[in-house]
């Protein structure tokens, strides 16, 4: 009688699965991507997956975290290498028509896109925290040139950063409307003639 042998058992790599579904969650958003959704993109069955990475909403918030930093850093270092607010904030928006309509991926920003239609109470406060701490960083920076005379005194830091905000969310939109790269420069180019002089 034959012994059954054991094959060596199938590397996982995490990463690579991590990255697949990153891409499902940018793609559908969270509500609408399903485990079987997750399973097929990933290529593991469910139990893979709880084992790996535990339920939907583990695994998202830590896809959340791999794309803040893989696709998400460039905003907070166009802000942190520029020496001026308006140097920063004209690379963020140049960088954010880039980045949104890059073929490799899907279009947009995951955190403004899986956030619509999100009926997940803790998902969608979770994403809203995370956009309300860029707007705080946007503030902070505007503050920073307020305080050195770079910007004038009367500037509205608060409003200007919520603009910037606005124009990002807006930008994301209109990317997954379909609008080029050159399209969204237009527009960055528009919004930073709003700049206080």
């Amino acid at each position: 009688m034959a012994t059954k042998q054991r094959g060596r058992p199938r590397s996982f790599d995490r990463e690579a699965a991590l990255e697949r579904a990153t891409m499902a969650f940018w793609e559908h958003g969270y509500e609408t991507t399903s485990i079987t959704d997750l399973t097929d993109a990933m290529g593991i069955g469910a139990p893979s997956l709880y084992a790996a990475f535990g339920d939907k909403k583990t695994l998202f918030a830590e896809v959340v975290e791999s794309y803040a930093v893989r696709y998400g850093s460039f905003g907070a270092r166009a802000l942190d290498e520029e020496p001026t607010a308006r140097a920063g904030f004209t690379r963020l928006l140049t960088e954010t028509a880039t980045v949104f309509t890059d073929p490799s991926h899907p279009r947009g920003c995951l955190m403004i896109c899986a956030a619509v239609n999100c009926a997940t109470p803790e998902v969608e406060n979770a994403l809203r925290e995370r956009r309300e701490a860029n707007i705080a960083g946007f503030e902070s920076r505007i503050r920073a040139d307020m305080a050195t005379g770079e910007l004038p005194p009367d500037t509205d830091p608060s409003a200007l950063a919520r603009f910037i905000g606005a124009i990002i969310q807006g930008m994301s939109q209109q990317a997954r409307d379909g609008a080029t790269g050159a399209a969204l420069q237009g527009v960055a180019d528009t919004a930073m003639r709003a700049w206080p002089a």
